[in-house]
């Protein structure tokens, strides 16, 4: 018994040296990193909102860093052929994945990916976060929520609702909304956003949650209504437009994106990293033009980043099962 504190303190004294050698090898991976071009790839085609915001923040970080961060644009399958190849990557702080909601949803949507988003992925730091506007076509007899309600209920199989595809926030939320409600909604599923404001206006369909970044322009022509948003307070764009939580208590949806490494990454690189993208979007010039559409940002690391993405996850897997959302 008088021997065990003995070789305690002499297998702290042997372990010492090594553990020193972790942390300065750790101390000269951040120090060092990054030394050379860092892969960024972002699940989209060029030119959307993810796309914008991952470029802007990313010339900042690479002129902050002294290295080209290289957007490399790997759509298909909805972000998942890009989240494969993120996923596959040596986790060495040289490939970066700029991901939205839809990684803490599509375990629940696909059987067969070849990774998983709650376990392959390391969350680095949350950037944008985009509350969706109730939108409807100018004809659209109902100027409330609770008008729209109403009339969902008095239509026959219920209002048309468009979304960008099964899955997407549009979608969720156009669901969650009738489950909330009790309303019934026909939902008419898209190929991406860009063709469903069109029909909106056109009357082909009557309803969309739209993110609140999209449809400003047409609020100011007179071509759509937003009835409410779904996310907390009031928007500087429209502050006489109520959250959608004021009929239906509780109700919150966002499209947010955030950046990922590999797991396996070392934690000082992620850490490293989190700084320099916190630095790039608090930029005066930057943080001005994403103000300036709605996009939501805040300060974060990446252990609250990835509080945040488990929670999404539980919340949309749950509520897609629960829903009965299905790609077929």
């Amino acid at each position: 018994m008088t021997d065990t504190p003995r070789l305690g303190r002499r297998a702290a004294l042997l372990a010492a040296p090594g553990l020193l050698l972790a942390a300065r090898t750790a101390r000269a991976q951040a120090g060092d990193w990054p030394n050379r071009p860092v892969r960024v790839i972002v699940p989209w085609p060029p030119g959307g909102t993810a796309d914008v915001v991952a470029r802007m923040l990313f010339i900042a970080v690479a002129e902050a860093s002294g290295q080209p961060f290289v957007i490399e644009n790997r759509a298909g399958a909805t972000g998942t052929i890009g989240a494969a190849a993120a996923a596959q990557a040596t986790p060495d702080g040289y490939t970066v994945l700029y991901g939205s909601t839809g990684l803490s949803v599509e375990a629940a949507l696909f059987k067969n990916l070849s990774y998983s988003a709650q376990h392959d992925f390391v969350p680095v730091f949350r950037s944008i976060t985009v509350p969706q506007l109730v939108l409807v076509n100018p004809k659209v007899k109902a100027s409330t929520p609770a008008e729209l309600i109403a009339l969902s209920k008095a239509t026959p199989g219920g209002l048309n609702g468009a979304s960008a595809g099964i899955g997407s926030i549009q979608h969720l939320a156009l669901e969650l909304f009738a489950k909330e409600s009790g309303a019934p909604v026909n939902h008419v599923p898209y190929r991406g956003g860009a063709p469903i404001y069109a029909d909106l206006m056109s009357g082909q369909v009557d309803l969309y949650f739209g993110n609140v970044n999209g449809p400003i322009a047409f609020l100011k022509e007179g071509t759509l209504r937003a009835l409410a948003h779904t996310g907390r307070g009031r928007l500087a764009a429209l502050p006489d437009l109520p959250p959608l939580s004021d009929t239906l208590p509780g109700f919150e949806t966002y499209e947010w994106n955030g950046v990922f490494v590999p797991k396996g990454t070392p934690d000082a690189i992620v850490a490293k990293l989190n700084t320099l993208l916190n630095a790039a979007q608090a930029k005066p010039e930057i943080a001005e033009k994403l103000r300036a559409q709605e996009l939501q940002t805040e300060p974060n690391t990446p252990q609250q980043f990835a509080a945040f993405f488990q929670a999404q996850s539980r919340r949309w897997q749950g509520f897609v099962k629960e829903a009965g959302i299905t790609l077929e």
